[in-house]
This record gives structure tokens, C-alpha cells and sequence, in this order.
């Protein structure tokens, strides 16, 4: 009877991946935060939002909705520059055994840092919504590349971090054939996917509702709250063992 209780019970699930779940909500919370900033007070453009920043090039290039080129032009290189520059410092420290995560979250911190001082500098404590300056578009696109490399390197399913669609997709798609969840082992992992999809939609929802309250404090002033939120958590230590989900690497002979 002990044995039959024992395997009917719901299996647990493994503080790491909550740990891991938790951090990755917090980084969607950021990414929406940034992405509000940046389209309120820098002239309607995305920082990490990629699929945006080509639809304003498209509109820019039909010449209909009064959209720069310029910004999402600028906006898609840099973030292109920032996915290739971290994924090859990624590589780089795997290979030395050093902790990639914390020291790529790290330098996502600084750039969002180095580009609020300058949107300080620039304008006060003003908005860069009407004249706004490409370089600090391209640090705050820059360090979104950056984490683009990350959350590519650790691959929590259904926690892409800059974006959501897929994750809405995925949960009404569970919910909608299997909405009861079985116990033991399987429905333990099918409840972490579902509060993973549901974390990574409503972070992203309470990001941008944070940064457009943040919105009127100024694109400086912004950043730099976001800024120190992402070195935070660099430094906090919670993510020491993050797990790696992706496929392994291939094995050389």
C-alpha cells in the first residue's frame, strides 16, 4: 500500500529548474521593460523585439507610417552584433570551465548602464522620443544581443525571454488537448512547462507595464533602473548550477 501511494503521488520537481524558471521570468520582466523604454522615449523602435524592428524597416522602405529606416536599421545590426559577440565569449569561457552565464548577464548590465549615462548626458533626464541618438540605440540593441546569445545557450523551453508568441502558442495548445495534467513524474514536467509559457507571458506584460510607467521618468533615467536590475541578479548568486537544455555538443574522436 506504501509502495502504490508512494508512485501515485505527484513527483517534484527539482529546485534547479525552479530556480531556473524563476530567473528567466525576471530576464522577460527586463526584456519587456527595455522594449517599452526604447519604443516610448526613442522614437519607435525595439531593442530586443527584432520582428518589430522589420516591420518598421518594411513600412520605412513602402514609404507608408511616417517610420524611420534609420532606427530599426541600426537597431537589427547591432543586436546581430551582440548575438555574434557573446556567443563566441560564451563558447570561449565553456571552454575554460568559467561561468558564462553570470559574466555575460553581467556585461547585458553594463551596456544597459553605459547607454542610460549617456541618454543622461545628452538629454537630462529627458526622452529621446523626438530627436532620438543612435548611439545610445545601439548599446541598449547591443546588450540585447547579448542576452539573445544566452537564453540561445541555455534554451529553457518556452522561455526565449525576448519574445512570447510561440510560448502563448505552445500553452493553448497543451491546455486545449490535454487539459487535465496526469500525476507522477510526467505531469510534473507538464505543470513546469505550463508555468514556464505562463511565466514568460505574463513577464512580459509586467515588463512593459513597468517600463511605461517608467516611460516618463526619461531614457536615462530608465535604463539605468533596468541597468541595476540586470546587474543584480548577475551578482545575486542564485543561478550557480543553471542547466544547460540544449542538445549536447557533438563529440570529437
Amino acid at each position: 500500500m506504501a509502495e502504490s501511494s508512494t508512485a501515485s503521488a505527484p513527483a517534484p520537481v527539482d529546485r534547479t529548474e525552479l530556480r531556473t524558471t524563476v530567473v528567466m521570468t525576471v530576464l522577460t520582466v527586463i526584456a519587456g521593460a527595455v522594449d517599452a523604454i526604447t519604443f516610448l522615449t526613442m522614437g519607435r523602435v525595439f531593442a530586443a523585439l527584432e520582428t518589430g524592428n522589420v516591420l518598421f524597416l518594411t513600412f520605412a522602405l513602402a514609404g507608408s507610417g511616417h517610420v524611420s529606416a534609420v532606427r530599426p536599421t541600426v537597431a537589427l545590426v547591432t543586436f546581430a552584433a551582440g548575438v555574434a559577440t557573446a556567443s563566441f565569449a560564451i563558447r570561449a569561457l565553456s571552454a575554460r570551465g568559467r561561468r558564462w552565464f553570470r559574466t555575460t548577464l553581467a556585461a547585458e548590465g553594463v551596456l544597459v548602464a553605459v547607454a542610460g549615462s549617456l541618454a543622461l548626458l545628452l538629454r537630462g533626464t529627458g526622452s529621446l522620443a523626438h530627436d532620438p541618438d543612435l548611439v545610445v540605440l545601439a548599446v541598449v540593441a547591443l546588450a540585447m544581443g547579448v542576452r539573445s546569445a544566452v537564453v540561445l545557450r541555455v534554451a529553457v523551453p518556452g522561455m526565449p525571454t525576448l519574445l512570447l508568441q510561440m510560448s502563448l502558442v505552445q500553452l493553448v495548445a497543451d491546455v486545449a488537448t490535454a487539459p487535465r495534467v496526469p500525476d507522477g513524474e510526467q505531469g510534473a514536467l507538464r505543470r513546469l512547462a505550463r508555468t514556464r509559457l505562463t511565466a514568460t507571458i505574463c513577464g512580459m506584460f509586467v515588463g512593459g507595464t513597468l517600463g511605461t510607467l517608467m516611460a516618463p521618468w526619461g531614457t536615462g533615467r530608465a535604463l539605468l533602473v533596468v541597468a541595476t536590475a540586470v546587474i543584480a541578479l548577475a551578482l545575486s548568486g542564485v543561478h550557480p548550477d543553471l542547466p544547460h537544455h540544449g542538445p549536447p555538443a557533438p563529440r570529437t574522436s
